[in-house]
């Protein structure tokens, strides 16, 4: 029950007004943070795990989650970390 009302909720936020608006973060972060960053996001979208984050999961739009998994890239990418980042990938399927 409580993860239905949770997934509505979710539902509700990311309809509300004004969330498909384009806004521009300006980070400077070091990369470590970075090589973290892409790491969490990759493991939180491709998590089936209704406990890494109950109820969200279930309602991102595919969308949504390309556009994170891109945004993860282009931060691995501008930080020179894509390739690191696949051998740490590759080493944790391992």
């Amino acid at each position: 029950m409580a993860k239905d009302v949770l997934g509505t909720v979710y539902e509700t936020l990311l309809c509300s007004p004004g969330m498909n608006e384009a806004v521009k973060v300006d980070l400077k972060i070091n990369r470590k943070t970075v090589l973290m960053l892409g790491s969490i996001l990759e493991r939180g979208l491709s998590s089936k795990d209704a406990d890494v984050l109950p109820g969200l999961i279930d309602v991102i739009p595919k969308d949504i989650v390309e556009e994170l998994r891109a945004i993860a890239g282009d931060c691995l990418q501008k930080a020179g970390l894509t390739e690191l980042s696949e051998k740490l990938k590759g080493l944790a399927g391992k």
